[in-house]
Parts: C-alpha cells; sequence; structure tokens
C-alpha cells in the first residue's frame, strides 16, 4: 500500500518519479542495499537522470523545455518547476513566451518575463495537477509583474515563493462570476489564510496590461489562441478582446498569473 501511495504521489508531481522510485527499489533489493540514506541517494540519482534524459527525449513527443538556466528576458520563476518537470511547452508556445519577453523587454528595458507551470515531457491527456488543462504541451503559466511598496518596479519577483495563490483581490462592489456559487467539486481556492503572508507589493499595470494586450493582439501571429485570467483584472487592465476569457468557476483563480495556450 504504501509503495503504491509514494508511486502514485511522485508520477503525479512529477511524470517521471514514479518509474524512478519503482528502478530504485529493485536496485536496492538487487543489490541488498537497506540504508534509507543509501537508497534514497540511488533514488535521486536515478530521478535525476530520468529529468536530464527528459530534456532529450521530450522532442520525440512534441515538446522542447524552456531553460532552467536561462539568463535572457524569459526565464523560469523557480528551480521547482524544473526539478518537477514541468517546464516543458510544444516548441509554438515556447516560441510565443519567447516573444512576449522580447516584446516586454524593449517596452520596459531589462524586465524578465518569468514561467510558472507549463506541461510535462511526455503524453498528451495527462494531468499537471492541480490545473485542469496544462496536459498536451501548449499551455503556459507566465507570473505578473509588481512594483514595491514606494512603486519601484520589481524585476524577477513574485509576491509568492511560486508565483501563485498571492491573489490580486477585485475592488469593492466588483460584479464577481462566481459570487453566487458553493461548488464542492473546485480548485477555486481562496488561500485567505496565506493572504497575510505575502509581501503588500502593487500589481505593475503597465506591464502586466502591456503582456496582456500583446498577447491578445500579437499573440495570435505566434499561434496564441486562448488567455485566461479574472475579467475584474482584464478590466481593471483595460484588455477586451475574444481571447481573453474567463476559465471558469471550477478551475485555479486566475488573478494571480496570466495562463495561454497555442494552437496544435
Amino acid at each position: 500500500m504504501r509503495i503504491a501511495l509514494v508511486f502514485s504521489l511522485l508520477t503525479a508531481l512529477t511524470q517521471i518519479g514514479g518509474v524512478s522510485y519503482l528502478a530504485g527499489r529493485w536496485l536496492a533489493h538487487r543489490g541488498e542495499i537497506t540504508r534509507r540514506s543509501t537508497r534514497l541517494a540511488v533514488f535521486l540519482l536515478l530521478y535525476a537522470s530520468a529529468t536530464i534524459a527528459a530534456s532529450f527525449t521530450a522532442p520525440f513527443f512534441g515538446r522542447v523545455p524552456l531553460s532552467c538556466f536561462g539568463d535572457g528576458s524569459l526565464q523560469i520563476q523557480s528551480p521547482l518547476y524544473c526539478a518537477l518537470n514541468r517546464n516543458f511547452v510544444t516548441t509554438e508556445a515556447k516560441r510565443a513566451a519567447e516573444a512576449l519577453s522580447v516584446a516586454i523587454d524593449l517596452e520596459f528595458p531589462g524586465t524578465i518575463t518569468l514561467v510558472l507551470d507549463a506541461n510535462f515531457p511526455f503524453l498528451d491527456g495527462f494531468p499537471l495537477l492541480p490545473h485542469l488543462s496544462h496536459d498536451d504541451g501548449r499551455k503556459l503559466d507566465i507570473a505578473f509583474y509588481y512594483r514595491d511598496e514606494k512603486g519601484t518596479p520589481l524585476n524577477r519577483a513574485v509576491r509568492s515563493p511560486i508565483g501563485y495563490f498571492a491573489f490580486e483581490e477585485p475592488a469593492p462592489g466588483t460584479q464577481l462570476p462566481c459570487a453566487e456559487r458553493d461548488d464542492l467539486l473546485t480548485l477555486r481556492w481562496n488561500m485567505g489564510f496565506l493572504q497575510g503572508f505575502f509581501p503588500a507589493w502593487m500589481l505593475d499595470e503597465a506591464r502586466t496590461g502591456a503582456a496582456l494586450r500583446w498577447l491578445a493582439l500579437e499573440g495570435p501571429e505566434f499561434g496564441v489562441e486562448r488567455i485566461f485570467i479574472e475579467p475584474h483584472l482584464a478590466q481593471r487592465l483595460g484588455v477586451v478582446h475574444p481571447n481573453v476569457r474567463f476559465q471558469g468557476c471550477r478551475a485555479a483563480r486566475h488573478d494571480d498569473h496570466i495562463h495561454f495556450q497555442v494552437t496544435e
């Protein structure tokens, strides 16, 4: 039971971690390794090797990795996304993200655009929890841009350690699409207990609005076909476009990041 639980958890979190875990147990059994520290080391070595191998084999499945060590205008927000193999996209999605980051850097020199969750390296339809989509390489989340308490633009900085769950709350009186709903099966968590732990930085409306506008107006040239953000933020940022949509009341809140997807 424990083996099945660990296998399922590692597979859900990393896609390839479960297989690495079973392989590590088999090697430890064959080698009569009993020390837990050694068994853990074997697993970590196998997992690291599989993660590196995924970067070379994912293109055969139509996906490429976003660089974990890039120093340009597009960077991954946390090494955690690379360690969990959540940094893979189609070539078209990577091209769109790179073009977006270049455009924002040109308009606001020195700005780095941060990537959050992308997709796993293999198999269309394999879920990237807790997302309802992100299962075919075509989806990618982009972090918001922020200013500090004095209004100074921040670079490569997000309010949450992983870029998620630090929500931009709607203004009082704003009409909310899910206000009257109380779904039991939903990922629309408010995370109220966390909000006080995040720094009181302000949303950089100029840069975040520019990114949303670029995705809506210029993005289709790069295959961008759908963008998710909370309606109150789209209104606040002044971006109205058929491609800018509400993700629905059962999906996670999207007032902590921008989600976009490209065509097949």
